[in-house]
């Protein structure tokens, strides 16, 4: 590593909810150990405010791959916009505690780097923030009409209807013309016509794989193929999606290419697309995962390609004094 170590802080889940050999953040914060920084875990609630600036209470962390897998030292108080890096890694629901999160973080935001942007994370709910790019999509209906998604679905032919704060495939549910769980299964979703759900057409080609491209400040740092159990409809890795190795298209890179510049605009840096068939389904910008498979399958590790893009990214002079508060 060259120059002095890095101090970043993650605010993610609790490490005992951390799965070693899967998850991303554990990932990142192993291959910035191994370059030599130092890695901070707090969780929301450990973020606060006092005397008009953000603080975190952080406790070091050191991770393993023998168990088990992580050591705390003490905890320490630690003005946020005087780390190198903030990583925001909390798993969704993107709630009420998430949202009073990003604004409190917006404290330090221009004064420390923080991936991803917490302005971002609030503009872009991972199944939402996917229509400003409808012209990728799968046909698409949002609505909380119970009688309107039935239309929609009859005319269709057969939908994936999602609740809009799922993630990791919770409550993603295939609806088909003339079923007769169609009326239960839409009451359920949308809490009977008072919630919006989005509803996709249904892409056969879900049955090959559901592909993952991980983007780093909008390019490609690869792609993996999650395929669905036979006995199931959804692909995620978290319910028992199988893992292959894949390419990124020509065409899907066309699509990144034409999310970069919004992408970027809305500080979205570490992000996961998400293409069935060739069609973006969503964008995942609060904790993407992926990395650990991708990893395996390039031979070598991925995470240090994000750990290596903040150190360029988090030096001091790219903040400058004038942008920090007086110490």
């Amino acid at each position: 590593m060259i120059g002095a170590p890095m101090r970043f802080v993650y605010v993610m889940d609790p490490m005992d909810r951390v799965l070693y050999d899967k998850d991303t953040t554990f990932a990142i914060q192993r291959a910035a150990q191994r370059l030599g920084h130092v890695s901070l875990h707090c969780t929301p609630r450990d973020v606060y405010v006092e005397s008009g600036d953000v603080w975190a209470r952080v406790r070091p962390l050191q991770v393993s791959d023998a168990p088990p897998h992580f050591a705390f030292e003490d905890a320490v108080d630690v003005r946020l916009a005087d780390v190198d890096c903030i990583f925001v890694r909390k798993d969704p629901p993107f709630d009420a505690q998430y949202l009073y999160l990003t604004q409190l973080l917006e404290i330090a935001r221009g004064r420390t780097l923080i991936v991803n942007d917490p302005r971002g994370l609030r503009e872009a709910n991972e199944k939402l923030y996917t229509l400003h790019f409808a012209r990728h999509m799968p046909r698409t209906l949002v609505s909380s009409d119970r009688d309107r998604i039935h239309r929609w679905i009859a005319e269709v032919g057969t939908g994936v209807v999602k609740p809009l704060d799922g993630a990791g495939g919770s409550g993603v549910m295939v609806v088909a013309k003339g079923d007769r769980n169609s009326r239960s299964i839409v009451d359920y979703i949308t809490a009977e016509g008072t919630r919006h759900a989005m509803v996709q057409e249904y892409l056969p080609a879900v049955r090959a794989g559901d592909k993952r491209v991980l983007l780093l400040d909008g390019e490609v740092l690869g792609g993996i193929n999650r395929v669905p159990r036979e006995d199931d409809v959804r692909s995620n890795i978290h319910v028992g999606g199988r893992v292959e190795a894949c390419e990124v298209t020509p065409q899907e890179r066309a699509v990144v290419a034409d999310l970069a510049p919004r992408l970027k605009a809305d500080g979205l840096v570490f992000v996961g697309l998400d293409f069935i068939g060739g069609r973006l389904t969503e964008v995942n910008v609060t904790s993407p995962t992926g990395i650990q498979e991708l990893s395996r399958h390039l031979a070598r590790d991925a995470a240090e390609s994000v750990v290596d893009w903040v150190v360029r990214h988090a030096a001091r002079a790219s903040f400058p004094d004038a942008a920090r508060p007086p110490s």
